[in-house]
């Protein structure tokens, strides 16, 4: 009776473990239909404007090779005059490009920016058999911006890259990095801590379940099956040799990624850093509660290191 209890429990125990692995890491698929009409009731303004770039042609694919030879897809939107601005704007966990017009919307319209939408490995049209919580994906962001002066046809291009939840934790593990100097600053919105952090608090909250021994033996199966170290998917760490500017931004009411996140990175960021929260506003939502706000505190940032 004790074997199969300890048996059951054994089995139990790595069958959440498999679990989380699962629901963290595998890959999504990509419906354009429901995308469009979850965004258009969030944002009606996109519609009319969506349907103006495709009826012109401006919303546009595009595909480049990762440095392992995966194939990633993009879309891209010059803007409605000759600038050399640009925006790479990020996305989240299991969403894909299309989730981001709001953004791509801000940057085109409010700010006359060219645009570049991609889909994250594993994510949408992109090729890859695990999603890599920002990891590996860093260095593929650093392959859109080799790329993104041939796209846009500007070899002085300025660039800022913008990532919301996974895509804000993509874009601080891509600031800590070197990058060219087309690149001037980042904004990050609602990311996390680490891949660790975020993964064991959606564990301990959600599913009343503790870190010890999930996320440990989950994270051998990464590293197992994947060759991904959650720990070392760590936003805090690569922000701590950040130098270029970046804009942090959370919703004082994000109960997915908690508030308390951004402040650990914000002080873990040596200088040139600067904070907005937005009240009340729940995860990836800052935008759509203050619009205004966010066009004007992301807009003054970016201009201010464009122009420099």
């Amino acid at each position: 009776m004790i074997l199969v209890a300890v048996v059951i429990f054994t089995l139990a125990i790595l069958g959440i473990s498999y679990y989380i692995v699962h629901w963290g890491l595998s890959p999504t698929v990509r419906n354009d239909q429901d995308t469009y009409a979850y965004m258009y009731s969030e944002y009606p303004h996109l519609k009319q404007w969506v349907r103006k770039l495709n009826s012109e042609q401006l919303l546009r694919d595009t595909t480049i090779l990762s440095t392992d030879s995966l194939m990633l897809h993009g879309f891209y939107i010059p803007a409605d005059r000759p600038t050399p601005n640009t925006a790479i704007v990020v996305h989240g966990h299991k969403n894909h490009a299309l989730s981001m017009l709001h953004i791509a919307y801000m940057y085109s319209r409010s700010m006359h920016f060219n645009v570049l939408l991609p889909d994250l490995r594993a994510h949408g049209e992109s090729e890859g058999n695990h999603i890599c919580m920002g990891w590996d994906d860093r260095n593929d962001i650093k392959r859109w911006i080799d790329e993104a002066p041939k796209i846009f046809g500007n070899k002085d291009i300025r660039i800022v890259v913008h990532g919301i939840s996974m895509g804000a934790a993509t874009t601080m593990m891509l600031a800590g990095d070197e990058t060219p100097k087309t690149v001037r600053c980042f904004v990050e919105d609602c990311g996390y801590t680490s891949a660790w952090d975020a993964i064991s608090y959606v564990l301990n909250t959600k599913y009343h379940l503790p870190s010890f021994p999930f996320m440990y033996i989950a994270n051998k199966i990464s590293k197992w099956k994947y060759g991904l170290d959650l720990k070392e998917a760590s936003a805090i760490d690569q922000i701590k040799k950040a130098e270029k500017p970046m804009l942090f931004i959370h919703g004082t009411n994000d109960h997915y990624v908690p508030s308390e996140m951004v402040h650990k990175l914000y002080q873990a960021k040596p200088r040139n850093k600067f904070i907005w929260e937005a009240p009340n506003a729940r995860h990836g939502r800052s935008y759509h509660d203050y619009p205004k706000e966010y066009t004007l505190q992301v807009g003054a940032f970016v201009k201010s290191y464009f122009y420099k």
